[in-house]
């Protein structure tokens, strides 16, 4: 079945979500400086604004993807775009870091909801092999149009309004969508789901929570005893979680998802992308700000070349994948990524946004493809399930990578630093304060050592991700090379059973 005009245009629907979630993340981080100085909050404070989104949307995602099967995807979507937009006014207003912390819980329960429920309804929508995996790619560029968008829409907002102007960026777009998504978007509900296992979603929680949690606080603190024991009780809570839907017969969550292999391996290469590109470009952008000396601003606009090649090679791919079997063009285009972060090897700005930028072409395929290939694996029923999943396992990946590629370039720099000073041996900011505070030559010269030693960082980190990137480009074509080319027909695509 081809979609109609309808489809297409309800496409554009929940693509505003989309672009607005990553648009959030990235202009927050402009706007923390200002919100900080306003509100009067603590070092403390910021963290918990920044990490609590990412706390409860990680946390709740598994089970939004689940409610909407249960009681209708488009219901679930609208449910959430409402409580975003009022969330949003509530964080803009907040006139205490208590208040906005509670408001950003909020955002990240509500934004949970929505986007599983906006794959779930790409997969309904879109029958047609092609037309979906191009569809796909349409979401996949728009979420990456919001995190290119970030720096300029916030520097232009907080230019001219105050910071709260950052979270109403939201309501318009949750508005139209209220408006117009009860006419363009179908509902569809699982009609065999039965009731939402209460047990299912605290034991979901306990284990999503605390490994998030210990892996954020291996790559800000370094490995400790806290960091250790949050991420152990995650995984027994995870154990636990995974018998108990074994002996359901209504789980949370579905585990039969994983008898198709080529939902397991898909989800597996999504998580690894993940946690290559969020160490890798973390490492990047202090690269430019604390060593090349750029602003906030300007790393961000030398970010956008990359944004820019991914998004396009997003768009190309489904194309691609009309001609080209899934497997060459993923093993294809993660040697341009490999190749990539060699290049970043070479430590200048060019050769660092050039090299980032390959990487981001060179993933795009395989980024489009593997998501194609969960959602076309899963049943219709259990799409919501299958897109939770998804997103669950790019937290944990972006999580992953930020733990330990970036706990890795923080153990190089520490090993690098040659010069007797400990505090400016914990890391290029702390330098950064300390040779404000000697001054003259002696300054210059601790701060010429933390950026050799920082470069031999970002070197390690981009070294692990061309190995990384060499060694999956061939598991991929092991993995994937009996999936055919995606076909143009009414039926749904031949994938490894």
């Amino acid at each position: 079945m081809k979609a109609t005009r309808r489809e297409w245009l309800g496409l554009t629907v929940l693509a505003l979500p989309t672009l607005l979630l990553s648009l959030d993340v990235s202009v927050l981080f402009l706007a923390l400086p200002h919100l900080s100085r306003d509100l009067g909050v603590t070092g403390t404070e910021q963290l918990w604004i920044l990490d609590i989104y990412s706390f409860m949307l990680a946390g709740f995602l598994v089970t939004m993807g689940t409610l909407g099967d249960r009681i209708g995807r488009r219901r679930l979507l609208l449910i959430g775009a409402a409580a975003f937009g009022v969330c949003s006014v509530a964080a803009a207003y907040a006139t205490s870091a208590e208040t906005l912390i509670a408001a950003r819980a909020l955002l990240g329960v509500a934004g949970a909801t929505l986007m599983p429920s906006t794959m779930a309804l790409i997969r309904n929508m879109f029958h047609d092999p092609k037309e979906m995996a191009g569809a796909i790619g349409i979401w996949f560029s728009c979420f990456m149009a919001g995190m290119t968008l970030g720096p300029l829409v916030g520097g232009a907002l907080l230019d001219h309004f105050w910071w709260g102007s950052a979270f109403l960026l939201g309501v318009p777009v949750m508005v139209l969508l209220l408006v117009v998504g009860p006419v363009l978007l179908p509902e569809y509900r699982d009609p065999q789901a039965g009731r939402l296992d209460l047990t299912s979603v605290a034991l979901s929680l306990a284990a999503i929570l605390p490994v998030i949690y210990g892996l954020k606080e291996i790559a800000r603190t370094g490995v400790h005893v806290t960091a250790l024991a949050a991420v152990a009780a995650g995984l027994l809570a995870g154990f636990c979680f995974v018998r108990r839907q074994a002996r359901l017969t209504s789980p949370l969550l579905d585990l039969k998802l994983f008898g198709n292999r080529s939902f397991g391996r898909a989800l597996g290469t999504s998580m690894t992308l993940g946690v290559v590109m969020a160490g890798i470009t973390l490492v990047t952008s202090l690269y430019l700000q604390s060593v090349a000396g750029l602003s906030p601003l300007e790393a961000g606009l030398w970010m956008v070349p990359q944004a820019v090649a991914m998004a396009a090679g997003l768009m190309t791919a489904p194309r691609l994948a009309a001609r080209i079997r899934p497997a060459t063009l993923m093993t294809a285009g993660l040697v341009v990524a490999a190749i990539g972060m060699f290049v970043q090897t070479q430590t200048s700005v060019a050769t660092v946004v050039v090299g980032l930028s390959l990487a981001g072409i060179g993933i795009a395929p395989t980024m489009a493809l593997t998501m194609n290939l969960i959602m076309a694996s899963a049943p219709p029923e259990k799409a919501g399930s299958a897109a939770s999943l998804s997103e669950t396992g790019g937290e944990f990946g972006v999580a992953m990578g930020i733990a330990t590629l970036g706990s890795l370039a923080v153990y190089v720099y520490r090993s690098s630093f040659t010069v007797p000073d400990e505090a400016a041996r914990q890391g290029i900011a702390e330098a950064s304060v300390a040779a404000q505070r000697l001054g003259g030559a002696a300054g210059e010269q601790l701060m010429e050592a933390a950026r050799t030693a920082f470069t031999s960082g970002l070197v390690v980190v981009a070294t692990v991700g061309t190995v990384v990137f060499a060694g999956l480009a061939l598991l991929v074509w092991l993995a994937f090379r009996d999936v055919p080319v995606v076909s143009v027909t009414e039926e749904e695509p031949v994938l490894i059973s």
